[in-house]
């Protein structure tokens, strides 16, 4: 999965932030649900712009962002 083709930063829109598919909605929100043992599921229902791959994508994104913080220390 090639996340980059789903998440998104705009300058302008909440701060900066990494989100996705360029709304209003932050990675650090989907891993925050999917942390506190939200189904995919319930995401999916709380939020119906959300698809299965852009969950996929928050935590490619994560992991990706975690590999390169441990190649820079």
């Amino acid at each position: 999965m090639n996340y980059k083709d789903f998440i998104t930063v705009e300058p302008g829109k909440r701060g900066g932030k990494p989100c996705v598919r360029g709304l209003r909605i932050t990675v650090y929100e989907v891993l925050e649900y999917l942390a506190s043992e939200m189904t995919e599921a319930e995401i999916l229902d709380d939020f119906p712009d959300l698809t299965r791959e852009d969950l996929k994508a928050c935590i490619a994104y994560a992991a990706d962002r975690e590999r390169r913080y441990m190649t820079a220390s």
